[in-house]
């Protein structure tokens, strides 16, 4: 009797332990390249067709169940995807493999080089192509679950400081340009000439650190690795074609570094790469350009050069086999920003002007973005999620995140380590700091940033309080309370 009641005060103190009785891990990867051509790329002002693929679009999907909860994180090969689609394409993954559409993190990568997913001003999404998307991304998630099996997991990170770079600067006079709105009230330019007298200094910071979690099989065999980098995305693709850019080089390059042993492994390793909070972040070092490559080769040397930080450091990585998980989602309803009735009468005669030379650069773009804010409803409620992996930490934000406020999260969080995945289960433009939007730029106009200025704090107090939750290991925070 007395051994009975030191067993069940044991469990009541640690309410985890039988969770990691049995720790599995499945990935894949669904196909969700164009089938029909053309289709028109996302992600410029300009109409951009594509007629074929320079390498292939995916859905990698990685599911993780520690015997009480299970969970699927898929990173998916596009510039954007809206709330919509994803809501539809995980309840269609729910009901086949019972995983609970809160369990479910979807992120897309930022490639600009993928087809529309929604209808933007030059590109609009062809339902053909949003069957194959969706399509795709299910069946990424329905064949990771069935490639579930006993695993371990390990996790790593470090600094790769050579590719990321803040794209905001201050100018010395003479620097600032006009908006599309014909003002010139910003302080700071986003991609302003390179290695020119006229750049001051940066805007704000960067988060050079990447973060990685690897699950391999019981006897050592790589199964996947998912690695998390704060770099927008690193393009100079040729026109006229489809690419997962960086994020899929990295994929096909991480598996040469720690898989290759394993071609015909089957299910074969997945790696995957997520975007961090990178939306006033990129490739381009302004203070010291660097000479224009060819196609893809730039390309090939960021994500060689990732892979090869990931890999020195995943020899030395620690795997363990019994783990616990847990996930918290919540959602947030912020204000829409509005155009005022000026800016809207400015809007329409900007519009209704026949001769665009007459108007600022990107005027009649930016003119149709407030008329088209001005006609939504005055609220967006978004989705935030917080996962705990082991001792690792995720945050989920459904915007172009900039790099202070997940450095923020990194700091406060209380999972260490932890990192945020952006553009995930929706798409609700630029997430610059109230800070941010005082200095104006591209990423705070009106039409290219939607949410309200303090957006951005009220979405890291509830993704604080989402890993505080999860951090707590309480049953009823974030464990599954229904079946899986």
């Amino acid at each position: 009797m007395v051994s009975r009641l030191i067993l069940l005060s044991v469990l009541a103190v640690t309410p985890n332990l039988l969770a990691a009785a049995e720790f599995r891990a499945g990935a894949a990867v669904g196909d969700i390249t164009p089938s029909e051509w053309p289709v028109y790329l996302v992600g410029s002002f300009s109409e951009r067709p594509a007629e074929e693929a320079w390498d292939p679009l995916s859905a990698r999907a990685l599911v993780l169940d520690d015997g009480e909860t299970r969970l699927a994180i898929v990173i998916v090969d596009s510039c954007l995807i809206p709330r919509t689609l994803f809501d539809e394409v995980k309840r269609q993954a729910s009901q086949a493999t019972g995983i609970r559409p809160d369990r479910m993190l979807m992120a897309a990568t930022h490639t600009h080089s993928a087809p529309a997913s929604l209808d933007r001003l030059f590109a609009k999404a062809s339902d053909e192509y949003l069957k194959v998307l969706k399509g795709g991304i299910v069946d990424s998630i329905k064949q990771a679950a069935a490639n579930l099996e006993p695993a371990e997991i390990g996790w790593g990170q470090v600094d790769v400081p050579e590719h990321v770079h803040n794209r905001r600067w201050y100018m010395k006079p003479g620097g600032i340009v006009p908006d599309p709105f014909g003002e010139t009230t910003d302080q700071v330019r986003m991609n302003p000439p390179r290695g020119r007298g006229l750049l001051d200094r940066a805007a704000g910071p960067v988060d050079p650190q990447v973060s990685f979690i690897s699950v391999r099989g019981k006897d050592g065999r790589p199964i996947a690795l998912l690695a998390n980098y704060s770099l927008h995305y690193v393009g100079n693709v040729p026109a006229g074609g489809v690419s997962s850019d960086y994020f899929g080089e990295f994929a096909r390059q991480i598996k040469e570094r720690i898989a290759s042993d394993d071609d015909d492994q089957r299910p074969p390793f997945v790696g995957i790469l997520s975007n961090g909070t990178s939306g006033d972040v990129n490739n381009i070092n302004f203070r010291n350009p660097q000479p224009r490559k060819k196609p893809f080769e730039q390309i090939r040397y960021v994500a060689g050069s990732v892979a090869d930080e990931v890999a020195k450091v995943y020899k030395t990585t620690k795997h363990r086999d019994s783990v616990t998980l847990a996930m918290a989602q919540r959602e947030l309803t912020l204000d829409i920003r509005k155009p005022t009735e000026e800016e809207l009468a400015r809007a329409k005669r900007f519009l209704a002007e026949p001769d665009e030379a007459k108007l600022p650069r990107r005027a009649k773009a930016y003119a149709a973005f407030a008329v088209d804010l001005a006609e939504m409803p005055p609220t967006e409620t978004i989705i935030l999620q917080a996962l705990r992996i082991g001792e690792v930490g995720i945050a989920a934000i459904p915007c172009e995140v900039f790099a202070e406020i997940g450095l923020h999260i990194k700091e406060q969080s209380p999972v260490k380590p932890s990192f945020t995945i952006e553009l995930a289960n929706g798409w609700n433009r630029y997430l610059p700091t109230p800070r941010q939007h005082r200095l104006g730029g591209y990423e705070t106009w009106l039409g290219t940033n939607m949410l309200e200025i303090h957006a951005s704090d009220k979405i890291q107090a509830v993704v604080l309080d989402l890993l505080h939750e999860v951090a707590s290991g309480e049953p009823g925070a974030s464990r599954d309370d229904a079946g899986r």
